[in-house]
């Protein structure tokens, strides 16, 4: 069999009055993501993480933050685009593990949804899916809920 790994990164600035979209589940906060999209930190880094495995550039190069489509856009859908092109190259998504960095609020209680709005878009059984969050302990900006970030990793292996 042949594999292939794939590392991703995404950072959003936060601010007062807008949505806070991570792991596709809306979550009641009084911040949330400045960004293009819906700001989906969670899923941007796994959509990189994947581009990445297949040596397809980035989510930047795809969905790029000066196309009007892209506006609002639900990062759902750009992980079902990435999939696509998962399965175009031959490939098959084994699992992911993603990490959250941010401060507040807690997001327990969203992670199983978390996982199965990914596990559906993909798909894949929920148990491939890994989401685990911490904090920065009040350090940085990250830690003084300025931003929020995520880290993906992924494996892929040939069909």
């Amino acid at each position: 069999m042949e594999y292939r790994t794939g590392l991703g990164y995404d950072i959003h600035r936060l601010e007062e009055g807008l949505g806070l979209t991570l792991g596709g589940v809306e979550i009641p906060h009084h911040k949330g993501c400045v960004a293009h999209s819906d700001g989906d930190v969670i899923l941007h880094a796994l959509c990189d993480a994947i581009l990445g495995a297949l040596a397809l550039g980035d989510i930047g190069k795809h969905f790029p933050d000066t196309d009007d489509e892209y506006l609002g856009i639900s990062s759902l859908i750009l992980l079902e685009r990435v999939m696509q092109m998962v399965r175009q190259k031959g490939w098959r998504f084994v699992n992911a593990d993603i990490m959250l960095l941010l401060q507040k609020p807690k997001i327990q209680p969203y992670v199983q949804t978390m996982r199965e709005n990914i596990a559906a878009v993909i798909p894949c059984p929920t148990d491939r899916i890994s989401i685990k969050a911490t904090t920065t302990e009040g350090l940085g900006p990250i830690g003084h809920e300025e931003g929020v970030s995520a880290f993906a990793t992924v494996l892929l292996e040939r069909e």
